[in-house]
């Protein structure tokens, strides 16, 4: 049996990583300033994180959610804590897909209603309701075809209050990333998050944000929409929650009431997710990643934006795009081959995506800013 081709992949087979750096079945060394979709928050193979998953798996791995975890409570305790939101409920899951599945069907439940504004540029995952919510029509296949989805252009606030207008009383939910990154790494404004934030509030829907991504860290605080101080009725996580083991989540509002059956799954909230999740919080607490994140972006942004042939930088902390005057892809994979490093990319092709380890150090920026440099002034000259 072969594998579905669904991935073009680098020709490169990694055996072992460590902190910020991957090594290949040949010893050739990378730096990885993508963490696999900004999924490595706290750096490979963090000796707490595989302490703690370790030990766990020495005592038991997994069962149902039929049984008492007091893990998942733990976690869910933990998360509160740091993030800021203690009052809010987690429903735990796999994946982001998953989790903004479940917000959205949560939404609708709590509505009654069908109706879901996104926006352009938008990515929330494959699944069935995420993927409809998803401005890519490449990927949404026939059976996930519906009306129930309006796009929007991010940031425009005469589109958002005649959408409102227009679909208000049918409306269950406006689902926003925190920061896009698949499209390129677009900040919502400050503004625009509040109106959003009090036109739903009007229209009696819901407000998901999308944290998958932008989360856990990644802004330079817990969550990306607490630079813009609105509140959601739902915030889902995934990716640096769980450091590469495969975890999600749901943070839900005291004000929607959970009822048995409503949502369900099988693996998620394992014991193995959990001990994985908790450590994850531990070291982000310990080692004043947020903080790290903040200091390392700002850096980064700093000496990228002075470079020629580059455009734009845009971002906030460890999630930062650098948009080029040209496609990216030559300078990606001059970064790649020539120079060990991982980066990534963006729709729109000019954009490169840096979504690095929160763990990051002042070396490893210069590292990449040097590198970045030596290339781009080669490719003015010629």
């Amino acid at each position: 049996m072969n594998l579905f081709d669904v991935y073009p992949v680098f020709d490169i087979n990694p055996v072992r990583g460590q902190g910020c750096y991957i090594w290949d079945d040949k010893g050739t060394r990378y730096l990885d300033l993508y963490g696999g979709h900004a999924v490595i928050s706290i750096g490979h193979s963090h000796p707490h994180y595989v302490k703690r998953i370790a030990r766990q798996l020495y005592d038991i791995g997994f069962y149902s959610n039929s049984v008492q975890m007091p893990m998942q409570e733990e976690l869910a305790a933990k998360l509160g804590e740091l993030s800021g939101y203690p009052d809010y409920s987690l429903f735990l899951c796999n994946s982001g897909a998953e989790a903004n599945e479940n917000a959205i069907k949560l939404a609708s439940f709590q509505t009654g209603r069908k109706k879901i504004i996104a926006f352009k540029g938008a990515f929330h995952g494959r699944t069935s309701a995420a993927v409809a919510a998803t401005d890519n029509p490449s990927i949404i296949a026939p059976v996930n075809e519906t009306d129930n989805v309006v796009f929007l252009p991010l940031n425009n606030l005469d589109a958002f209050a005649q959408a409102l207008n227009e679909h208000g009383s049918e409306l269950a939910a406006v689902i926003v990333e925190g920061i896009q990154g698949v499209g390129g790494v677009h900040i919502p404004e400050p503004t625009f998050l509040k109106a959003v934030e009090a036109g739903c509030k009007k229209a009696g829907a819901l407000l998901i944000l999308d944290e998958v991504q932008s989360g856990y860290g990644r802004s330079g605080k817990f969550f990306a929409h607490q630079h813009a101080g609105v509140k959601p009725d739902l915030i889902t996580v995934a990716k640096g929650m769980g450091n590469g083991f495969p975890i999600g989540g749901v943070l839900i509002s005291p004000n929607i009431e959970a009822k048995h059956g409503m949502l369900g799954t099988t693996f998620g909230g394992n014991y193995l997710a959990c001990a994985a999740g908790i450590a994850v919080l531990e070291v982000m607490e310990q080692e004043q990643l947020l903080d790290n994140a903040t200091r390392m972006g700002q850096r980064l942004m700093q000496e990228l934006q002075a470079l020629p042939g580059v455009r734009e930088v845009r971002g906030q902390g460890l999630m930062i795009g650098v948009e080029l005057e040209e496609s990216c892809a030559p300078i990606r994979k001059e970064l790649l081959e020539k120079h060990r490093i991982f980066t990534g990319s963006s729709s729109d092709k000019n954009t490169l995506r840096l979504l690095p380890p929160l763990t990051i150090s002042a070396r490893e920026v210069e590292a990449f800013v040097s590198a970045f440099e030596a290339i781009v002034y080669t490719l003015q000259e010629n």
